[in-house]
C-alpha cells in the first residue's frame, strides 16, 4: 500500500498573458520506508511538485487538476487550517535554507518543544527531553547545553540538522526534504544524508528527496523520478537509471557525471537549455534538444510507458518501434 499517491497533478499559473503550466499531468507514488529522489535541471518542476503535496503553492499558484492522497484520503482540498494541521504532524518538509524555517526570535529548543506538543499528546517536559534525544540523534554535539540556544549560534550546517530534528520530532509520515543538503560541505551531506536513509529505514517514514545532485539520489533513493518541464520524462529503480537510463534526457544526465572507476576524456553534454514555461514545445518538451529525436516527437506528447526495468515518457519504447 502506497503512503503517498499522486495522480495526474496539474499545477497552473495564472497570468496576463494566459495560464502558465508548471506541472503537467505527474504521477507517482511512495511507499512507507522508501526514499524516492526527484531529479532534474533547474525548472523541471521538483520544488513546484514538493510545494504542492505540502499544501504551499506561492499564490497565484493552484492545483487545477488531479489528486494527491495521503494514506488513501486527499490532501489536495482541504482548507487552509486543516492542512496546517498534517503539515508537521504528518507531513514533515526540509528546505533548502535553514534561515527561513528557523525563527530567529526562540530557541531551538523552544521551537522543537512547541512543535511537539501541538502535534503530540505530550507535556512540555517531555517534549523538552525528546528534543535533547533528537538533537543527538542528528549529530548536534552536547545536544543538553546547546538546546537553549539561538539559531544564530550555530554554524549552517548544525542549522540544518536542527531543521531535519524540527522536521522529524512530531514523527510524521512522510517528509518533503527539498535540497536538503545544498547548504552544508561535502563531510556533512554524507552524514546527514546517511541519518536520513536511516530514520526512513527505522521509523518506516516515507520521503521525496529533491534534489539536482545524482551522487545523492544514488546514494540515498530507492527510486528516482527524472522531471523535464513539468513532466517525469522517467521512473524507476535508482540503480537502473542510473547504470541503464532509457530516456534520452536521462542518458545525458547520467552522461555529464564524472565515473569514478575510469578517466574519460570528455563528458557528455545536453545542448540547448530547459524550455521556458510560455514556449513549451509542442509534443515532446525535450525534442529540440535530443539526439534521438523522429517525426513523431514533434506532434505528439510521450505518456510513461514501460521501458525494460524502468518507465520512460519517449516515443522510442513504443510499440511497433524497433
Amino acid at each position: 500500500m502506497s503512503l503517498l499517491q499522486v495522480k495526474n497533478l496539474r499545477v497552473e499559473f495564472p497570468t496576463r498573458r494566459g495560464t502558465l503550466v508548471a506541472l503537467d499531468d505527474v504521477s507517482f507514488d511512495i511507499a512507507p520506508g522508501e526514499v524516492l529522489g526527484v531529479v532534474g535541471e533547474s525548472g523541471a518542476g521538483k520544488s513546484m511538485t514538493g510545494a504542492a503535496i505540502i499544501g504551499l503553492l506561492e499564490p497565484p499558484g493552484r492545483i487545477a487538476k488531479g489528486e494527491i492522497l495521503l494514506e488513501g484520503r486527499r490532501i489536495d482540498n482541504l482548507p487552509y487550517e486543516q492542512m496546517r494541521r498534517i503539515r508537521g504532524r504528518e507531513i514533515g518538509a526540509i528546505f533548502q535554507d535553514p534561515l527561513t524555517t528557523l525563527n530567529p526570535l526562540y530557541t531551538i529548543g523552544r521551537q522543537l518543544v512547541e512543535t511537539m506538543t501541538t502535534h503530540l499528546p505530550i507535556t512540555p517536559a517531555e517534549a523538552r527531553e525528546k528534543a535533547i534525544g533528537w538533537l543527538e540523534l542528528v549529530g548536534i554535539p552536547a545536544a543538553r547545553e546547546r538546546i537553549d540556544s539561538y539559531p544564530h549560534e550555530f554554524s549552517g550546517g548544525m542549522r540544518q540538522r536542527v531543521v531535519i530534528a524540527l522536521a522529524l520530532c512530531a514523527e510524521p509520515k512522510l517528509i518533503v526534504a527539498d535540497e536538503p543538503t545544498t547548504a552544508l560541505d561535502v563531510s556533512i551531506q554524507a552524514q546527514v544524508i546517511a541519518m536520513l536513509k536511516t530514520l526512513a529505514r527505522e521509523k518506516g517514514t516515507a520521503m521525496m528527496l529533491v534534489t539536482h545532485d545524482m551522487g545523492v539520489i544514488a546514494e540515498t533513493a530507492d527510486r528516482v523520478a527524472v522531471m523535464y518541464a513539468g513532466r517525469i520524462a522517467e521512473i524507476g529503480p535508482v540503480r537502473e537509471v542510473v547504470r541503464q537510463a532509457r530516456h534520452p534526457y536521462s542518458q545525458g544526465l547520467m552522461g555529464s557525471i564524472p565515473p569514478l572507476d575510469r578517466r574519460v576524456e570528455r563528458l557528455q553534454q545536453i545542448d540547448g537549455a530547459m524550455p521556458r514555461l510560455t514556449a513549451i514545445p509542442k509534443g515532446c518538451a525535450y525534442n529540440p534538444r535530443c539526439p534521438k529525436v523522429f517525426s513523431r516527437c514533434a506532434v505528439e506528447r510521450p505518456e510513461l510507458m514501460d521501458a525494460g526495468t524502468t518507465r520512460a515518457a519517449c516515443w522510442l519504447y513504443a510499440e511497433g518501434q524497433s
